[in-house]
């Protein structure tokens, strides 16, 4: 694809994914632009550390040196100045999945992990397995996995690991992401409605999963989770061979203050990771490191020096005794998960969860009982004020002050707090030694974790 190619403008250039991609073709001898409409650390000092220049805002001068190819990112709507002038110019265009999958996955054994919750977890460990064992693999991640300084990397080893996301790839391609990934080995973690801005139920998106299941070759591999009822209807195919995982095959299994311990067909494991979602994730990886040739000894090793991803169960701090948890859990079945982990990782201690609503779907009234189950399992429970919500139709909105009523009547404490600064001197006002509060979303909450560690530390 970049035979002809000498000169690339990336439209959206700071999300994460864009600017590793950006940085790599730079590497290859590509010229590199991009705009963003929001420059910060730690993206806009990546970039500069590499040599790209990133025009802030959107503009049609952007394109003055007419470059060989634009891409154009996933946030990107019709509208965009940039957008405007490359449709009208009839510059060559595309998306980053088209890009990646032309640039960096063809010709590679492709790993993709798919499912709605987990994903940056078990891509992150399955890497490391893979890295640990000498295979030195590409790799791009929707995180920042600890024992990498970045999410992506892309390598000459025959191996790509990639973070499948079911999401809309642009404006003008609303098939979900992952259909580019060319997968010769797919991994199906888990399957449940999300990303109510694009899929009207869980139908539409079970239509997006048997698509991406389509393009498994017949030489390649599903590995399923076979415990998951939304999945099995998908499961009816013979073009390929299916592998199921699931907790009855993870024996012995038990936790400890190192994580999980648990024996899959007489070997043991332990993972120093807490939480059944975590063993899940475990199981998955085993079954693509055994199909790819590794051993359960070189697995094992990995898992014993896996040191885990920023934003998932991350210790931000203590302060006062009191500890603060980040995680980027904002789906009511993550957020659950997590804080079952941190109960399993902090026994008998007691559990904040400080949640944002800022996703797509949890500012709509869909997970509107699903979020009070879901919160109701911590101690004490402080919600943010709901993000942008003059973007959602009055009736599609999230009803906090139910929300609140349903968490109360499940046992937990509840406060509606509209900023963070309320948050930050609510909790430390109430907080005790021993206190463990989790911090949930999928955005950055105005820094909540720094200030709560600073106002505990006064």
């Amino acid at each position: 694809m970049l035979s002809n190619i000498r000169s690339i403008h990336f439209i959206g250039i700071c999300g994460t994914a864009m600017a590793s991609v950006a940085a790599a073709l730079r590497e290859r001898g590509v010229r590199i632009t991009g705009s963003d409409a929001n420059v910060y650390p730690p993206m806009s000092t990546f970039l500069a550390a590499r040599g790209i220049k990133v025009r802030e805002g959107y503009r049609e001068e952007n394109l003055i040196d007419a470059p060989d190819l634009v891409v154009i990112g996933n946030a990107i709507s019709r509208g965009n100045p940039e957008a405007e002038a490359v449709l009208e110019r009839k510059l060559l265009y595309c998306s980053l999945p088209e890009l990646l999958k032309e640039t960096f996955i063809r010709g590679k054994r492709s790993i993709v992990v798919a499912g709605t919750h987990g994903k940056t977890t078990t891509a992150s460990l399955l890497t490391w397995v893979f890295e640990h064992s000498g295979l030195n693999p590409s790799y791009l991640i929707g995180g920042i996995p600890n024992n990498f300084s970045q999410g992506a990397r892309f390598t000459d080893s025959a191996w790509f690991i990639i973070e499948g996301d079911e999401y809309d790839t642009a404006f003008f391609d609303k098939r979900s992401k992952f259909v580019h990934y060319l997968p010769e080995v797919a991994v199906l973690n888990n399957l449940e409605f999300d990303h109510a801005d694009i899929f009207e139920n869980l139908a539409q998106i079970q239509t997006s999963f048997r698509r991406f299941i389509n393009l498994i070759p017949r030489n390649g591999l599903l590995i399923a989770n076979g415990d998951d009822a939304n999945i099995a209807p998908l499961l009816g195919i013979d073009h390929c061979p299916i592998q199921r995982f699931g907790l009855s095959d993870a024996t012995d299994l038990g936790f400890s203050e190192k994580g999980s311990h648990f024996s899959v067909n007489g070997s043991k494991f332990l993972l120093p990771l807490f939480g059944e979602i975590n063993i899940r994730n475990a199981l998955a990886v085993i079954l693509v490191a055994r199909h790819c040739g590794l051993i359960d000894s070189q697995i094992q090793s990995a898992f014993e020096t896996f040191e885990g991803i920023k934003r998932r169960m991350e210790v931000r701090g203590e302060a006062r005794g009191v500890t603060v948890i980040d995680d980027f859990a904002h789906h009511p079945t993550a957020i659950r998960e997590t804080l079952r982990a941190v109960k399993g990782r902090y026994p008998g201690q007691r559990i904040w969860a400080v949640f944002e609503p800022r996703s797509n779907s949890t500012r709509r009234s869909v997970f509107q009982d699903d979020l009070a189950a879901a919160l109701g399992d911590a101690d004490e429970v402080v919600v943010a004020q709901v993000a942008c919500l003059e973007q959602i139709p009055e009736a599609e909105r999230l009803d906090t002050e139910r929300l609140m009523a349903d968490v109360q009547s499940l046992g937990a404490q509840a406060a509606y707090l509209s900023d963070v600064d309320a948050i930050v001197n609510h909790v430390t006002a109430r907080a005790a030694k021993g206190d463990v509060v989790c911090v949930l979303s999928n955005g950055s909450f105005g820094g909540v974790h720094e200030k709560l560690l600073r106002n505990l530390r006064a």
